[in-house]
């Protein structure tokens, strides 16, 4: 426990406050069958000149807020943004059982349609890019263009026994990802680190707090740790 001060929370704080500075409201859209999709959406003004739509989707383990904070001030004043908590992130659940990207993919895109959205285009990081791999070969004729980073949305799993990565298979890697305790966050900090030394250098109080503030995320890879489509065939 971290007491009466959680760093997490205040700055989850400052992020929201940044996105409402930014012209960005929240919105719950609600689906019918048991799944809420929660968006943060740009705010929209009549006589205001038209914008692309434009779609961000956060990677494993983080939510749009803690993703798209210091991209969305800036893509603000070009785009209509929609950035949506995939389902078990954030403020977005579901009561059915389906644990897989292409689930997510149809979800954002009925939340879409539920906002009159019809054409967008989408960037999507690490996790966020095999949902948004999946969109644009689901909804073709809705996606315009997309930006996939960080998303090995062609590996195999003969790539992951090849040593591609440094981890052998999806159960270790969700366990880095999503990381249940302070040894293994400061493993994925040793990783994404320009210099992994740095990680020793946090205090545990801090990681503890993180690991407190993002537990609820847990759950869905505790339930379905292979849930990510690990063969994609490319058309």
């Amino acid at each position: 426990m971290t007491g009466c001060f959680s760093l997490s929370e205040a700055l989850e704080r400052t992020y929201k406050s940044g996105f409402k500075r930014s012209g960005l409201r929240p919105v719950t859209i609600d689906l019918k069958d048991g799944t809420v999709v929660n968006f943060w959406v740009s705010k929209t003004k009549p006589e205001s000149k038209p914008k692309p739509n434009l779609l961000l989707i956060h990677g494993l383990g983080a939510t749009a807020i803690w993703q798209w904070y210091d991209v969305a001030r800036r893509l603000s004043r070009y785009f209509n943004l929609y950035i949506p908590d995939l389902v078990f992130f954030g403020g977005s659940s579901t009561t059915r059982p389906e644990r897989s990207d292409i689930f997510q993919a149809q979800t954002l895109m009925r939340a879409l349609e539920a906002q009159s959205v019809k054409k967008f285009s989408l960037v999507g990081l690490s996790y966020g890019g095999f949902v948004g791999y999946r969109m644009a070969s689901m909804y073709a004729d809705a996606v315009e263009k997309v930006v996939i980073c960080c998303a090995a949305v062609c590996v195999e799993e003969k790539d992951m026994k090849a040593g591609v990565f440094k981890v052998s298979d999806l159960d270790e890697a969700s366990k880095i990802l999503v990381p249940e305790s302070v040894k293994k966050l400061r493993e994925l900090m040793g990783y994404i680190f320009y210099k992994p030394a740095l990680a020793r250098l946090v205090p545990t109080c801090l990681l503890h707090d993180f690991i407190e503030h993002v537990s609820y995320f847990l759950l869905f890879l505790l339930l379905q740790p292979n849930h990510i489509t690990t063969r994609v065939y490319m058309s």
